[in-house]
């Protein structure tokens, strides 16, 4: 059985990644592909529990290593009790966020450094990394004002739109490092033009030998 392909969905926030993600999956059906959707951080009931502490709003001033610290920690049990045995099994797993954005948010956003969180991709992931990456990119503005309709914003949500300008330019900075495996889609445009892309992307990466 060959192993399954490891595709991660990014992008700022009110960019349509959940919605990307289903339109991902329910085309991976129509192709037959077995699959499993999944999200971070979250993924698992600890890793869940550990994103309700991550995203609640509070008084108390939340320190950015231990933000950092439980970003990893969330991901370390979601990775070592979902993602790879899933792969192991031969599934494609679509995951809504992964490493990416925490170098985005902690690293662009924070401004803690690359170096720091490099070490614990390394000690958390080892070699273990995304086969593809579809980042969904969209005006800063243009998110948040959908995020704004959504209902109540979560910690991350408040954050200044400066926050997201640097958030945006750190993702546009890594696929430009690699554009072999970030694949970047216009989110500002129609979401059926969107869902179009992303299905075609999708296709062609099940083509892919």
């Amino acid at each position: 059985m060959s192993r399954g392909q490891f595709i991660t969905f990014e992008g700022t926030e009110g960019v349509g990644k959940s919605t990307q993600v289903k339109n991902a999956a329910a085309t991976l059906k129509t192709l037959g592909i077995d699959y499993t959707v999944t999200r971070e951080p979250g993924g698992t009931p600890m890793a869940e529990s550990i994103r309700e502490l991550l995203l609640a709003p509070r008084d108390e001033p939340v320190n950015d290593i231990t933000e950092l610290l439980l970003m990893f920690a969330a991901r370390a049990q979601h990775l070592y009790t979902r993602i790879l045995p899933q792969l192991e099994a031969g599934r494609w797993v679509l995951c809504d966020r992964f490493t990416d954005a925490t170098f985005a948010y902690q690293g662009g956003g924070r401004g803690v450094p690359a170096e720091r969180i490099a070490q614990l991709e390394d000690l958390v992931q080892g070699s273990f990394r995304p086969d593809h990456v579809i980042l969904l990119d969209a005006p800063v503005e243009t998110g948040m004002t959908r995020a704004r309709h959504r209902g109540d914003l979560d910690r991350f949500e408040r954050e200044t739109v400066a926050f997201f300008e640097r958030i945006r330019q750190t993702y546009l900075d890594r696929a430009s490092d690699d554009p072999r495996r970030y694949h970047i889609v216009d989110a500002g445009r129609p979401l059926e033009t969107v869902s179009h892309d992303v299905t075609s992307l999708i296709q062609s990466l099940v083509s892919q030998p």
